[in-house]
């Protein structure tokens, strides 16, 4: 291909994407984990299954067992070598619920103003599956043979456990990703801002483990008008205050001191071990979200008990939300026992830590196609304190990173736009990713 013609493919990419993500918006994929309530994700994945096919790929659609509408999409671009491990680049086609009376515009308008593409989904992760999508298409289109094997992966149900997607996938139909030893995905790649304007780009290197958790403690039920002191309320109460209210010990991963390491290579700022929360605040819109993955926590989030206001239930029941640093798995076990005692029973679901080493042909291209692009940018890895379909591909063996490229206004609280109202992405950092990603995948 010449280099004009490179060019052309490049720009048609760039203006593809922003109507990819705003058609993909207006498919509403909302994923309440209520089998009853969801709507969408097949609708999503067969509009994805048609662009692919639409320029010559070999589309696989798979739907869980026996769970129909789930729709997950793959699609694989030989390299030119083969025999190397391939790149997975995955994301999620379904969206958490979003309330239309809360939001500037509706949420599943799709709407392009203001220079940004506005609606649910917009950063967690349509952009992405626009961007993906866009360069799938782009390479199909143009003729690209990547280096190595390229699998696209579109996937149901992340919002809600991945249960009838990336896990059932990898549990029923692991030879579709046969060969991937690396994936990309969400929740890394993007810009923040720091001292004297030089931007930082995030690249996820790692993942807090995620355990839902279930007390429940049980007792004799009674009148509520008797003196009673065995009562399950007020015993699973104590308990769930204690937990709430517990501190678990600080504990620097090698991604947060990595990460630590280069804001201070480009800042001066100091995270001195006798303070290191307190230097993370420096960090402004980002240190809640490097502040979560400095400690484990296990946060209340709902209390069942009772059904009459004058009965004591012989039962009550607690929900946490538990998110555990990699390593930490064995300690935080032994610590939610000595916290609750015997007498609380603990019954859980959940998803183990993952982190990857941040060095290597993978991470020195994401460096290269970020300062292609943006001369000056810093890529920095960091951990995640929520979870993503990585947690299910790191069991095939695949070295996992977030790298979705969105330069960012430095004004922008991005990380409040993850379930957040008026979710939104800028247009030029869409275009700005379809760039990146396309340099990325040409010398990865």
């Amino acid at each position: 291909m010449s280099g004009t013609d490179h060019d052309a493919g490049l720009r048609l990419a760039e203006e593809e994407v922003v109507g990819l993500a705003s058609d993909l918006i207006r498919i509403d994929t909302t994923n309440t984990g209520d089998p009853e309530t969801l709507v969408g994700e097949r609708a999503a994945a067969e509009f994805v299954a048609a662009k692919l096919s639409e320029v010559g790929y070999e589309v696989t659609y798979v739907e869980s067992g026996d769970h129909p509408g789930r729709g997950n999409v793959i699609a694989r671009l030989p390299g030119a070598d083969s025999g190397r491990g391939g790149l997975l680049v995955h994301g999620h086609l379904d969206v958490v619920p979003a309330d239309p009376a809360e939001w500037s515009v509706h949420p599943f308008s799709g709407a392009v103003q203001d220079g940004y593409v506005w609606g649910r989904g917009a950063v967690d992760m349509k952009d992405m599956v626009a961007m993906s999508l866009a360069i799938a298409r782009r390479f199909k289109r143009d003729g690209i043979v990547p280096p190595r094997d390229i699998v696209f992966a579109f996937l149901a149900d992340e919002e809600a456990g991945s249960f009838h997607g990336a896990q059932w996938l990898v549990d029923h139909r692991p030879e579709l990703f046969e060969g991937c030893t690396e994936a990309i995905s969400e929740v890394g790649g993007f810009s923040v801002t720091l001292k004297d304007g030089v931007r930082a780009y995030l690249v996820q290197s790692a993942e807090k483990g995620i355990r839902w958790l279930k007390l429940r403690v049980r007792a004799r039920a009674g009148h509520g008008s008797m003196v009673h002191d065995d009562n399950a309320v007020t015993r699973l109460s104590e308990a769930v205050a204690k937990l709430g209210n517990h501190r678990f010990p600080l504990v620097l991963t090698d991604s947060v001191q990595e990460f630590l390491a280069g804001v201070t290579e480009i800042t001066g700022w100091d995270f001195p071990d006798d303070d290191v929360e307190g230097a993370v605040a420096k960090l402004g819109n980002l240190s809640r979200m490097v502040g979560a993955t400095l400690r484990d926590t296990a946060n209340p989030t709902m209390l069942t008990a009772g059904y009459k206001h004058n009965v004591i239930p012989s039962v009550a029941e607690a929900a946490v939300d538990c998110r555990i640093l990699p390593g930490r798995e064995e300690a935080f076990e032994r610590e939610l026992a000595e916290l609750l005692g015997p007498d609380v029973e603990r019954e859980w679901v959940g998803l183990p830590p993952v982190e990857a080493k941040f060095e290597g042909r993978i991470v020195d291209a994401m460096s290269a196609s970020l300062i292609a692009e943006d001369p000056g940018a810093k890529a920095l890895p960091y951990m995640m304190s929520g979870g993503t379909d990585a947690k299910s591909f790191s069991r095939l063996g695949m070295s996992c990173y977030g790298f979705a490229p969105l330069k960012l206004p430095a004004d922008l609280d991005f990380s409040s736009l993850f379930h957040g109202v008026d979710e939104r992405v800028p247009v030029d950092a869409l275009q700005f990713g379809v760039r990146v990603l396309d340099r990325f995948i040409r010398n990865s």
